[in-house]
């Protein structure tokens, strides 16, 4: 059973740019399930960002100064 917090953090996936909103939907169905304590709160705080600023990390086009959400946006990226 999905915890309140999972479910929150799903509804605040869906973003006003149609590239996030696919991307993310792809994520949920592949890894939402299985995140832990320590993703689940990286993903709080990925979603917490602006769409551009999200969309950029997850693009490449900028590199993640946060160390710890690397990995995470590493599964982003493969979703």
């Amino acid at each position: 059973m999905r915890s309140r917090e999972t479910e929150r953090l799903k509804w605040r996936s869906r973003r006003g740019l149609l590239e996030l909103d696919i991307l993310l939907g792809r994520f949920w169905a592949a890894c939402g399930e299985e995140l832990d304590e320590a993703e689940t709160q990286g993903l709080a705080r990925l979603l917490a960002m602006p769409d551009n600023d999200l969309l950029d990390l997850v693009m490449g086009r900028r590199e993640c100064p946060d160390p710890e959400l690397r990995p995470l946006l590493q599964r982003l990226k493969a979703a």
